[in-house]
């Protein structure tokens, strides 16, 4: 999610935290409209730009790695360090994923299932795409064959993804493994609302490939034209993806566009490319990069606010019934979540780093209430 950066980079914390807010949209109503407002065309509105955050997300996930580790490359580490480290991060996410899934479970009960715990997560997914890119780029060390591969490891995953959600699934592995590649879970069939590595480590992977453009010497230079061709590439992306899903030319026996196709995938992968143009367009030239910026904050602790804000909307301490919500209740629950969480963000970067201070206050302050 928000993987430490050498330098921070304004317009990526800004897409980041914009993610995150485009999840908390879909969450909150996706977990409180109910009656009438659950089968009104804004609820349906709703989860159809939940298509976008996540993908955004994922992808950025890609290009902070390509940050990282085009950064220590420059301060001479070798390969086995770089991927050492890059692995270890990938790592601690994904153990930071299961964690997550076992305080959902522990205040879940007495309701939520044992079969919870090895529900396939954003944060498993991140985890695990993470230490398959720190695989990746050991394997090649140059920036161009390491943007090379990386896209090639994207378009391979979008074309595989139909076979592994049908004809080849993994069956010969238990559930919750096979789950990492198809989102089974314990149903036996794929499940839409899961985060397999078929297909949204793809995304992941597209940002890595685009991250190393980036941060190359020529688009480093020239930022602007980079982030303009990356919208155009984003804009043909889209109507390429158009092309193919008319194409009569079908490449797999079961097609199902929202969920597996190569086509949608294309279709998520240009709105994604056009957002991040828009964004930098957004710090660079409009309000985005004036006084205080509540997503650029969000986006500086996206892993803090995402795992927090769950369990508000979802979770044991949810601030509204669930599904049981008017469009208009839902909304102002929204807000409240959008700015606890803004709130969040700000004391967890105000007292990063001062934990020892912090503990030495706390330490007085029994002293301090006795008069002493």
């Amino acid at each position: 999610m928000s993987n430490p950066a050498p330098n921070r980079i304004d317009y990526i914390d800004w897409l980041r935290g914009f993610a995150v807010v485009g999840m908390f949209e879909v969450h909150c109503y996706d977990a409180w409209l109910g009656g009438a407002a659950r089968q009104s065309s804004f609820f349906r509105w709703t989860q159809l730009s939940g298509s976008v955050p996540a993908p955004l997300f994922i992808f950025l996930s890609g290009i902070t790695f390509a940050l990282i580790t085009g950064s220590m490359r420059r301060k001479g580490a070798s390969a086995n360090k770089i991927f050492l480290r890059t692995f270890r991060r990938g790592a601690e996410i994904l153990a930071l994923g299961l964690l997550f899934r076992i305080q959902e479970f522990a205040l879940g009960q007495p309701w939520a299932p044992r079969t919870d715990l090895a529900r396939v997560d954003v944060l498993n997914l991140i985890g695990v795409t993470i230490m398959a890119m720190s695989l990746a780029c050991w394997l090649v060390r140059s920036r161009t064959a390491n943007a090379l591969l990386a896209a090639a490891i994207a378009g391979g995953i979008s074309m595989l993804t139909p076979l592994i959600w049908t004809t080849a699934k993994p069956t010969w592995l238990p559930w919750y493994l096979e789950s990492y590649f198809n989102g089974v879970h314990y149903f036996g069939v794929p499940q839409p609302w899961l985060f397999p590595i078929f297909p949204w480590s793809a995304f992941a992977f597209a940002g890595l490939a685009m991250g190393f453009f980036l941060f190359g010497e020529w688009a480093s230079k020239y930022q602007a034209r980079a982030l303009g061709l990356i919208g155009l590439g984003g804009i043909g992306a889209f109507f390429l993806s158009e092309f193919f899903d008319s194409n009569r030319l079908k490449l797999y026996s079961a097609y199902d566009y929202w969920h597996t196709s190569p086509s949608f995938f294309l279709a998520r992968l240009g709105i994604v490319m056009g957002v991040i143009a828009a964004g930098y367009a957004w710090c660079r030239w409009g309000l985005g990069g004036v006084g205080f910026s509540p997503l650029k904050q969000l986006g500086q602790t996206s892993l803090l606010v995402y795992w927090v804000h769950i369990e508000f909307v979802y979770g044991r301490f949810t601030i509204m019934t669930q599904q049981a919500q008017s469009i208009g209740s839902a909304t102002a629950g929204l807000i409240v979540i959008f700015l606890a969480m803004l709130a969040l963000s700000i004391v967890r970067t105000k007292t990063k780093g001062r934990s020892a201070e912090i503990l030495a206050w706390i330490r007085r302050l029994p002293q301090a209430a006795s008069g002493d």
